[in-house]
């Protein structure tokens, strides 16, 4: 079964926010009410659903513990409840990648960060081409986001090794078929020059943690997208503890309060 024009309709806007010389922003989201919260700010494009947050909603660690069927459904749930398109981030992909590509495609998923979890390159770089092919009898311009754990899994390593890693790594899911390379990692600017140098432009996806070149540096630089993986509802529980404290100490909430629903 292929996907329906809808899907197909958003699938090609997510590329095309990717190939855009306008860098993209993805402010990831866990559930219903985060995605619906996010889309309705000016100047969202797209949404990007965060495992590690949505595994942590339900009370599971990160790495795959939540239950796929569980994780889909959440995932279901926020494709559902906007007309934006939606990448999920899927982890490893459960196992069995293609399948798992196959059954978010179905949900109307059009985009999808995969991780290589340092397996042999070889293999890797096939998963990543039996991913797109799948994308592709499905009929969908399928935004996968190859990401790479050269610095994630070493990040006590040789900077220089985990760089070379990097780019040895997503010039092979780019050759493969993907459409960009995630490398989620504290990057500096000559790291991401380098990576930009060896994708090309419009290529490679970053994660916007603290310490991280400006957005508009990025940008000018050719890099394709910053996303923020759990960091969003990190920020989200801090201000909810915040709020406590300052329960705990006599005050409440703060006057200023914007009413979202």
């Amino acid at each position: 079964m292929t996907a329906d024009d809808a899907t197909r309709a958003k699938g090609t806007e997510l590329l095309r926010l990717h190939q855009d010389q306008t860098l993209l922003t993805v402010v990831n989201v866990w559930d219903v009410v985060s995605a619906t919260t996010v889309a309705a700010v000016e100047g969202t494009k797209a949404l990007a659903t965060a495992s590690h947050s949505i595994a942590a909603s339900f009370g599971y660690p990160d790495g795959e513990q939540i239950p796929l069927d569980l994780m889909l459904e959440q995932v279901k749930r926020i494709v559902d409840a906007t007309q934006l398109p939606v990448t999920a981030d899927l982890e490893g992909g459960y196992g069995d990648a293609p399948e798992t590509i196959r059954r978010a495609i179905g949900l109307g998923v059009v985009g999808a960060n995969i991780e290589d979890q340092l397996k042999p390159i070889g293999e890797a770089a096939r998963q990543v081409e039996a991913i797109m092919k799948v994308a592709e009898q499905e009929g969908v311009d399928f935004v996968l986001n190859a990401r790479t754990d050269a610095f994630a899994l070493n990040r006590n390593g040789d900077p220089a090794a985990n760089l070379a890693n990097a780019i040895e790594r997503g010039k092979a899911y780019l050759d493969a078929g993907a459409p960009v390379v995630f490398v989620p990692a504290m990057l500096n600017e000559e790291q991401i020059l380098q990576l930009v140098e060896a994708y090309g432009p419009q290529r490679l996806t970053t994660i916007g943690i603290p310490g991280n070149p400006p957005r508009d540096w990025q940008e000018a630089q050719g890099v394709a997208r910053t996303s923020y993986g759990p960091l969003s509802q990190n920020v989200a529980l801090t201000a909810l503890q915040e709020l406590v404290e300052e329960v705990h100490r006599g005050g409440g909430v703060p006057g200023n309060l914007r009413i979202l629903n």
